[in-house]
C-alpha cells in the first residue's frame, strides 16, 4: 500500500459519485455552539464537498460571513443565503479581484501551479490563508510519531502535475507556495482520515454499516494494531479555531488525542448497532496470503504501514483541535446512512464485499481446523 495515492485513488474513483450525492453534501449541519467575539469576513475555495460544508456550517454557526468561490457545478443549491462567486482555480479568478476578506481556506489545491495563482492574487487583500493538506505529505514509509518536523516527501518528477501519480509530493510543494506567496501568514493544516456523517468515500463508513448489519464479521489484525482519523465535524472546528486566534503554521489534524486501537472502534460500532455482528480477528500474514489490503479492503487498517496511524498531533491539540469520542462519531455516521436513499446504501463504497468476507472468512477457518 501506497497510503497517500491509494487515499487519491479511492477520492478519485468515487468522485463522479460524490458529486451526485447530494445527501452527502447536506449532512453538514450547524452546530450549536457560540457566537464568536468579533464576526468575520471568510472566503472558501470550494467548500461544497465533503469537508468544505462542515466548514462553512461552523463558520455560520460562529457569526461569520462566509463567501464560496467555485465553478458551481457541484451542489450548487447548497446554502442558498450565501454569497457565492463563480470562477476556475485554473486561471479564472477574475471574481476574487479587489475583494478582501480576514481569512481564505483552500479545501481543494493539488497542483501548486494553481494554487499559486490564487495565493498570489489574494495575498494583498487577505490577512490568512488557511491550506487544508493532508498527512500524505508524509513518506510512505514514515515511523511511528511523525510531526510536523518530520521531512515530507519531494517531487521525484520536477513539473508533473500527474495528482494521482504525485499527490503527497504535490501537496508538500502547494504548502510551500503558499507560504512562500504569503510569509508569515500561511496556516497549513494536514489532516489524516476525514470521517463522519457526509462521507462520500465510505472508507470509515464502512465499519458500523458492516457491523450493523450483523452475522460474523472479519476484523483485521490483533484488535491492538492503532488506527487514526478525524471526524469531519471536529477538523472544521478547528479551521474556523485557527482563523479567529489567527493562528499561523504547521498542523498535523488526526485523532484521537489518545492512541485508539482498532478493538475499540470497532466495538463503538458494535455500541451503535441493535444486532451487531460478531467479530472475528484475522492476522495480517493471512490477510496478505489471500490478497486482501489494509486500507483499501480493510479501511481505516493501515497494517504494517503503522506509521500512518501514529501521526503526532499534539502541536494542532494545543492550538484547540478536539476530538468527540469514537462513540458519537460511530453513532452519527451509522444514523446518517440510514437517512441516505436505498440506491445509495445499496452497495458501500470502500471495503470487502460480503462474498469476498465469507470468502475470506471460510478459508481462516478451514486453515485452523
Amino acid at each position: 500500500m501506497t497510503f497517500g495515492r491509494t487515499l487519491l485513488a479511492q477520492e478519485k474513483k468515487q468522485e463522479k459519485g460524490a458529486d451526485d450525492d447530494l445527501a452527502s453534501a447536506r449532512a453538514a449541519k450547524v452546530p450549536n455552539v457560540s457566537k464568536a467575539k468579533k464576526p468575520l469576513k471568510v472566503l472558501l475555495l470550494g467548500g461544497t464537498g465533503f469537508i468544505g460544508p462542515h466548514i462553512v456550517a461552523h463558520s455560520i454557526a460562529r457569526g461569520h460571513a462566509v463567501t464560496l468561490f467555485n465553478r458551481g457545478k457541484t451542489h450548487p443549491e447548497l446554502f442558498p443565503d450565501l454569497e457565492k462567486l463563480r470562477g476556475d482555480r485554473d486561471g479564472k479568478l477574475d471574481a476574487l479581484k479587489g475583494r478582501k476578506w480576514d481569512a481564505v481556506v483552500d479545501t481543494s489545491g493539488y497542483v501548486p501551479r494553481i494554487v499559486k495563482m490564487s495565493a498570489d492574487l489574494l495575498a494583498p487583500e487577505v490577512k490568512q490563508y488557511v491550506f487544508i493538506s493532508s498527512i500524505s505529505v508524509y513518506p510512505d514509509d514514515v515511523k511511528p510519531g511523525a510531526n510536523e518536523e518530520t521531512p515530507v516527501q519531494e517531487l521525484k518528477e520536477p513539473g508533473s502535475e500527474e495528482v494521482r501519480k504525485h499527490y503527497g509530493a504535490l501537496k508538500a510543494l502547494c504548502e510551500k507556495t503558499v507560504e512562500q506567496s504569503m510569509p508569515g501568514r500561511a496556516t497549513t493544516i494536514r489532516p489524516g482520515l476525514i470521517v463522519g456523517p457526509g462521507d462520500p468515500t465510505d472508507r470509515y463508513t464502512y465499519w458500523p454499516v458492516r457491523i450493523d448489519r450483523g452475522g460474523e464479521a472479519l476484523a483485521p489484525g490483533t484488535g491492538d494494531d492503532p488506527v487514526q482519523y478525524v471526524d469531519a465535524r471536529d477538523l472544521a472546528a478547528f479551521v474556523v479555531n485557527v482563523i479567529e486566534n489567527g493562528t499561523m503554521g504547521v498542523y498535523n489534524a488526526t485523532g484521537p488525542e489518545k492512541q485508539l486501537p482498532m478493538k475499540t472502534m470497532l466495538e463503538s460500532s458494535r455500541k451503535a448497532s441493535a444486532s451487531p455482528a460478531t467479530l472475528t480477528w484475522v492476522p495480517e500474514p493471512f490477510l496478505e496470503e489471500h490478497k486482501v489490503s489494509a486500507w483499501e479492503d480493510m479501511p481505516v487498517w493501515t497494517g504494517k504501514e503503522a506509521g500512518f496511524s501514529q501521526i503526532d498531533c499534539k502541536k494542532a491539540i494545543g492550538k484547540g483541535l478536539k476530538f468527540r469520542s469514537a462513540d458519537e462519531t460511530a453513532r452519527d455516521t451509522l444514523a446518517w446512512w440510514k437517512t441516505l436513499p436505498e440506491e445509495r446504501r445499496a452497495k458501500v463504497r470502500a471495503g470487502l464485499s460480503p462474498d469476498r468476507e465469507k470468502e475470506v472468512l471460510a478459508a481462516w477457518k478451514a486453515k485452523k481446523a
